[in-house]
């Protein structure tokens, strides 16, 4: 699942519906001079709204959508005739979307689930006719409401992918090579670095039918959380994951100090991705023999679960389903 077109930042101009005007109207008819107020209420505007679609992953379809417009109310008519509402502008987003006002970054609100809606932009209210301002003593009102406004603003979408794995390592560390080999993603594998510039998402399959959502999220180098490499284009992605799975190479020249750096990178850019469930995986290990293994452990961190990997020989890819189903559930 994976994607040149992947967009996860869009920013749009939303303008809910004007409410209709409230009708000034008396009713009138043969043999009736001067029958009483009828003047019916004006409809509401329409609303904008943000609406989940499980079946969406990227925010492509709004990339050039610079204005979202809900129609406004119609005004109402004599005899009592409320105005139509305006219809409602649905905007259809992929689960993980955040919607926050673009002057001031103020969170409007967020999209987790499947069908779920919210109101982005509340349509204005309907004004009243002068037939609800009909009193005893004031038998023939001469004034109807105007419709209230909609709202007008700029509004931004981040998505931050929902994923129950996420993958954290460095460029060419075999992220990519790991998620073709337990799903069906096909993302783009090489052996240099940056392969993958978009995240890829793939469903794992488990015993008994069960499942798990793993996402590759492209490489952090050193400085990532400053901005280099790829910055922190992507580092938002694992703060929506369940589970981090460290991956680490086992050619690399230092396992637990390039372990440490992804590590120090996580907690510069958010320290609270530190409270989420962490395991290690040491990639490429069909290269290593079990002596090598031994002496590798030794310099591991004891605080976290680690297991040897090769993506393709399939060595240890059962036990790591085994241990992330473990954390997971």
């Amino acid at each position: 699942m994976s994607s040149p077109n992947f967009i996860d930042y869009v920013k749009f101009n939303s303008r809910s519906g004007n409410g209709g005007a409230g009708c000034m109207h008396f009713h009138r008819e043969k043999f009736i001079e001067k029958g009483g107020p009828d003047g019916g209420d004006g409809g509401r505007g329409g609303h904008v709204i943000l609406k989940g679609n499980a079946q969406l992953w990227t925010l492509l379809h709004l990339k050039y959508r610079k204005h979202i417009i809900a129609q406004s109310g119609k005004s109402g008519e004599g005899q009592n005739m409320t105005g139509a509402a305006g219809r409602d502008e649905i905007v259809e987003v992929p689960l993980g979307t955040i919607a926050k006002r673009f002057e001031t970054e103020e969170v409007l609100g967020e999209i987790t689930e499947d069908g779920q809606e919210f109101i982005l932009g509340r349509g204005g209210r309907g004004g009243k006719g002068n037939a609800f301002f009909a009193t005893p003593t004031n038998q023939a009102p001469q004034h109807a409401q105007p419709g209230e406004p909609g709202t007008d603003d700029w509004v931004v979408l981040e998505l931050r992918l929902l994923a129950d794995v996420g993958l954290v390592g460095f460029p060419n560390a075999g992220k990519s090579t790991l998620l073709s080999v337990v799903s069906a993603a096909k993302p783009k594998i090489a052996d240099y670095a940056f392969t993958t510039l978009t995240p890829n998402l793939g469903v794992v399959p488990y015993r008994d039918e069960k499942s798990f959502v793993m996402a590759d999220i492209p490489g952090i180098i050193e400085g990532a959380a400053e901005g280099k490499g790829l910055g922190i284009r992507f580092l938002k992605h694992i703060e929506r994951n369940s589970l981090l799975l460290f991956l680490v190479p086992a050619d690399a020249k230092d396992i637990k100090t390039e372990f440490e750096i992804l590590l120090n990178e996580l907690k510069k850019y958010n320290p609270e991705l530190l409270d989420k469930k962490r395991l290690l995986a040491i990639s490429k290990s069909d290269m290593l023999d079990d002596e090598l293994k031994a002496e590798i452990k030794k310099d591991l961190p004891k605080n976290i679960p680690t297991i040897f990997i090769s993506s393709i020989t399939n060595q240890g890819i059962a036990e790591l389903k085994d241990l992330i189903w473990k954390e997971l559930h």
